[in-house]
């Protein structure tokens, strides 16, 4: 009979039952356990065994029936290590149909705790099969005998644990745990040095209900299996440990063992333990130590290393950035080293600061002297002292008494900008022009003042020009008015109005109020040509009257009573062209009066045109508004667009009669001229004065359809008006540069009635809150 197979690899547990006692039988490579296994083993097979009936012994029933029916041959070859003969290996009418993971209930039964439970179990188990068939001759074949006991052997000491204890031999009859699974993790590090304390914790759930000791009957020992070496690094299969059912998922699917020294459990199967045969050192992040914090300091080098010199220099700038803005943006800005201008709140640069040059205290871009940007003399410095005197048109001298070259560049002429003049900032309302006058459109560029007439919306008009006059800046009576001026073009083509022209300083030009009743009249008598419409339902005048007559009553408003005031109208040229296809460029040269002649015509015997081939009458003599005596003067297509420059000017001497006449020229030859005389007593009004009203200066470059037909398709935007200088001379001993010659002041008028004289939206005299001073005519004083 070939002795019972044994396991070909076994494996031992790490769980330590109790203390090793002396004496307890130790196999290297053999769990106490299967040793213990196989001692009951061996002492079922004996025939002498205690708790056998002689009648079990001694009948015919095979070897397997000696087990309980339950154990299949796996559990056999699993929990003993004994492989029965194949007439054995026949299936049991008692097994369950489907087989438990270690072990059936059968053999739960026959494997139960105590000596006494299995005599028990043994006898009812021989009863039953004997009862149930026939003895047969091959029943009574007698139990194999076990092989002599060998001696016993003491397990090594694992090099890897040596403070673990040995584990004691389990005793015969107690039940299976993890631990008889058959692996050995003794090598592996115990975190349970103290097994007598922690034997408990680390017991399995059938340890904890085990029977009391004294239920445990030791019984015969039975001889150890000879030792194999065998690497217990291998994975077990089939053909070397035939323990296949270890990774049987139906078997051990609730065997997992959850402590710290079991294996993991991946995907349903054993895999490698989470601890290592020796202790794994922890690092330096899982294990501080006190004085880490000291030891680990980082120092400046260390900031500077590779793999640190960006994060530093990123550090270092975001610093610096933060100072730049909550610091050094503030501080630069307050002192004007820098212009910050926020979009939130109001903006630095709006600030008052006293170190930085305002605007508006720049005149041009030139620095002077302190007060030496201010002109001292009404002659400009650049005018030559070629032009410092000039003959009359009767051979009289003349000398020059202000002058204006513009050859400062980029001056502006806001009001408050200029000493002598101003740039107008409104609609011209009694022309109605299609264009916005603008400050912006007047500066100086290139030794010439520019007049820019654009298109394009400003004020909700759709064109902007400039207008730029001296009214009470600058004023002058008598003498000698001259320009030079490129005209804007392109030339013969109607619809621009420039204009060079002088008017009274009672009137400001642009602001109607203060025209009311005053322009174009130079009057001193009282009778009907002070009364509005000069008592006339012909159509002949729509004027309202002379409002500052010579007949005034006493006490009412009137600058200097007893004197006829108004604000005539001196025109050095006003520019425009024929009608098609002639196309040709033209001038007006004119003087505009009131009260009017019937029909408007004045005396023509006292006008004089040197040359028709150059200049003649004008057709248009007037309107309900303005007489007009006029002439039209043909011009050279050269004198425009900045391509030549052309003198237009005129000489007057004021008063009334012979003496007093008005000539008008086109550089030094005289185009038209007339005398007192040409506006003398007419039918029901008496004569009209030359201007004896101090004048003022007005350059503008306007476009209406009051002026002329506007040829849109032909004309050429931005257009430009250069005059390259204004002089005015007068004669020697008799100058009268002043807004207030002797019997015809004007200052302290306008400053009584500054609501009328600044508003230009005031079209009415009355609308000012100002009375109609009253006459001789119109009351009973």
């Amino acid at each position: 009979m070939a002795a019972p197979l044994k396991r070909a690899a076994s494996y031992t547990s790490t769980r330590n039952l109790g203390a090793n006692a002396e004496g307890q039988v130790e196999q290297f490579g053999r769990s106490n356990s299967s040793l213990n296994a196989e001692k009951e083993a061996a002492f079922l097979r004996a025939p002498g065994t205690e708790g056998v009936s002689q009648d079990a012994r001694g009948s015919d029933q095979p070897q397997n029936k000696i087990f309980d029916s339950g154990s299949s041959a796996s559990d056999l070859e699993f929990d003993f290590g004994i492989s029965p003969s194949t007439q054995q290996q026949h299936s049991s009418p008692f097994s369950p149909s489907v087989s438990s993971p270690l072990k059936s209930a059968a053999s739960a039964l026959a494997y139960s705790d105590g000596r006494s439970e299995g005599k028990q179990l043994l006898s009812s188990g021989i009863a039953q099969t004997t009862a149930g068939r026939p003895v047969t001759a091959n029943d009574r074949r007698p139990l194999p005998r076990p092989p002599p006991p060998r001696p016993s052997l003491r397990r090594p000491q694992n090099q890897s644990t040596p403070d673990l204890p040995s584990q004691a031999v389990r005793s015969p009859g107690s039940p299976l745990t993890l631990q008889d699974l058959g692996t050995d993790y003794t090598r592996y590090f115990n975190p349970f040095p103290d097994s007598a304390r922690n034997s408990s914790a680390r017991s399995s759930f059938s340890e904890k209900q085990r029977p009391p000791k004294q239920s445990l009957v030791s019984g015969t020992t039975t001889p150890l299996l000879p030792v194999q070496s065998n690497n217990p690094f291998l994975t077990p299969n089939t053909s070397s440990t035939r323990l296949n059912a270890l990774y049987d998922m139906e078997k051990n699917v609730s065997l997992l063992d959850d402590r710290l020294s079991a294996p993991f459990h991946d995907k349903g199967m054993d895999s490698w333990p989470l601890i290592g045969d020796e202790e794994e050192e922890d690092d330096e992040m899982h294990m501080p130590h006190p004085d880490d914090d000291v030891r680990y300091r980082a120092r400046v080098r260390d900031h500077f290393r590779r793999d640190s010199i960006v994060s530093t220099l990123g550090l270092c700038i975001m610093v610096l950035g933060i100072l730049f803005v909550f610091i050094g943006l503030p501080v630069l800005s307050a002192v004007g080293i820098i212009d910050y201008g926020s979009s939130y709140g109001t903006p630095i640069g709006m600030f008052p600061n006293p170190f930085k040059p305002q605007p508006w205290a720049t005149v041009n871009d030139k620095t002077y002297p302190l007060l030496q940007n201010m002109r001292r003399g009404l002659i400009d410095p650049d005018t030559p002292k070629s032009a410092m005197k000039r003959t009359g048109e009767f051979g009289e001298e003349y000398e020059l008494v202000f002058s204006d070259e513009f050859n400062d560049n980029n001056r502006t002429f806001y009001e408050g900008d200029d000493p002598y003049f101003y740039a107008a900032d409104f609609w011209y309302g009694a022309t109605k022009d299609l264009a916005w006058y603008d400050p912006d459109a007047v500066t100086t560029y290139d030794g010439t003042l520019e007049l820019r007439l654009d298109k394009f919306v400003n004020h909700g008009v759709n064109l902007r020009s400039g207008m730029l006059n001296s009214w009470n800046h600058l004023c002058f009576k008598g003498g000698i008015f001259e320009i030079s001026v490129s005209l804007p073009g392109p030339a013969g083509i109607p619809g621009l109005w420039p204009g060079a022209w002088t008017m009274g300083n009672l009137g400001r030009p642009g602001y109607l109020s203060t025209t009311d009743g005053i322009w174009p009249y130079t009057y001193q008598a009282c009778d009907v040509g002070i009364t509005p419409n000069q008592s006339s339902s012909d159509g002949l005048s729509n004027l309202p009257g002379q409002r500052l007559p010579s007949c005034t009553c006493p006490g009412e408003d009137h600058p200097t009573p007893g004197t006829g005031r108004g604000a005539p109208e001196i025109d050095v040229i006003e520019v425009g062209a024929t009608y098609p296809p002639q196309k040709m460029p033209i001038a007006t040269q004119s003087y505009q009066v009131a009260p009017f002649d019937i029909h408007w015509y004045p005396n023509y015997d006292f006008v004089a045109f040197p040359d028709y081939r150059l200049s003649w009458y004008n057709s248009y003599t007037g309107g309900p508004y303005q007489q007009a005596i006029s002439a039209t003067t043909n011009l050279n297509s050269n004198w425009f667009d900045g391509k030549q420059y052309q003198r237009y000017s005129f000489e007057y001497a004021p008063g009334g009669g012979k003496d007093a006449f008005i000539s008008w020229k086109i550089a030094d030859q005289t185009m038209y001229m007339l005398d007192g005389r040409a506006i003398g007593p007419n039918g029901n009004v008496q004569a009209r004065q030359i201007s004896e009203e101090p004048m003022s200066l007005i350059l503008n470059l306007g476009i209406s359809n009051s002026w002329t037909w506007i040829d849109w398709a032909n004309l050429v935007f931005p257009a430009v008006m250069r005059v390259d200088y204004v002089r005015w001379y007068q004669k020697p001993g008799e100058d009268m540069v002043t807004c207030d010659p002797p019997g015809f002041e004007t200052t302290e008028y306008i400053k009584s009635h500054k609501n009328a004289y600044s508003n230009p939206n005031l079209t009415r005299w009355d609308d000012t809150g100002h009375a109609w001073p009253k006459h001789k005519l119109n009351s009973n004083c």
